[in-house]
């Protein structure tokens, strides 16, 4: 299996506290960790995990945390093909609270790849799967030549712009950010899948009606929610790849998302 990922990197430092802290209050936190991290450095991960290895098409920043996350992705099985841009890195700040949800503050600007960078966007005619993040609309139509292209609804201008046929459309119900209705995307999406946390989740193949699926039991306790969307993402991408039919994608997809709650951050220990 080839697969791959057309998105951004985000270097976050994670804070477990017992609580986020409300205005003009401190709190203390119990651990403190770094990790190259973000929507395409997550999927990619776990594409890796369940392929042997993956692809990771980006940018970075030029200075020293934009020069660490290439070796920090490349040891957890990520090849990564990256353009420099004469900015810092993008990065973040999560609180991680008591009940493992993340509240997230990202810090600059979101840098996606473009097909204008000179990085091997060949190689994406021959993979199998390709997960589209972030980027320019010139980057979809790079992933659009793969066997299967999956991609979030963050990056939904871009993909209007690209104008190209998604196998599948990921998104979350429960996120403004990552609204969709018919009619947004022409051509539409084969596949509208839309997660929705504990309540698991919808899918809809055009022209259809919706599926419910439910979610999937975490397979140890509860460490975080980083990751779980885009961890179900990478899952989808590589189901529907492997050429599983989309309720069994989906399924894998579902195991994918429910594991990385069990993982500390965005890849665990």
């Amino acid at each position: 299996m080839r697969v791959a990922v057309v998105g951004h990197v985000e270097w976050i430092e994670f804070v477990r506290v017992d609580h986020v802290p409300t205005r003009g209050e401190i709190v203390h936190a119990g651990e403190v960790w770094s990790e190259a991290a973000g929507g395409g450095a997550v999927a990619a991960v776990q594409l890796a995990r369940l392929a042997g290895s993956s692809t990771l098409f980006t940018a970075l920043g030029d200075d020293e945390l934009g020069r660490k996350a290439i070796p920090e992705l490349e040891r957890l099985g990520v090849t990564v093909h990256a353009a420099v841009r004469p900015e810092p890195q993008r990065r973040g700040f999560t609180y991680i609270d008591a009940e493992g949800e993340r509240t997230i503050t990202v810090i600059g600007e979101r840098l996606g790849p473009h097909r204008s960078d000179d990085l091997p966007w060949e190689e994406l005619a021959d993979a199998d799967g390709v997960y589209f993040v972030s980027g320019d609309a010139a980057a979809v139509r790079a992933a659009r030549e793969a066997k299967v292209l999956v991609a979030t609804a963050r990056s939904m201008a871009t993909l209007a712009e690209a104008r190209v046929e998604l196998d599948a459309l990921v998104r979350s119900r429960n996120d403004h950010g990552e609204t969709y209705r018919p009619g947004d995307l022409d051509p539409p999406p084969r596949a509208d899948v839309a997660t929705a946390g504990r309540q698991g989740g919808s899918f809809t193949i055009e022209g259809g009606a919706p599926t419910h699926f439910p979610p999937a039991a975490a397979p140890g306790p509860l460490q975080d929610a980083y990751g779980a969307g885009d961890s179900f993402a990478a899952g989808l991408t590589y189901g529907l790849a492997e050429g599983l039919p989309m309720d069994e994608a989906v399924a894998l997809a579902s195991r994918s998302g429910a594991a990385a709650l069990s993982r500390r951050g965005a890849h665990g220990a």
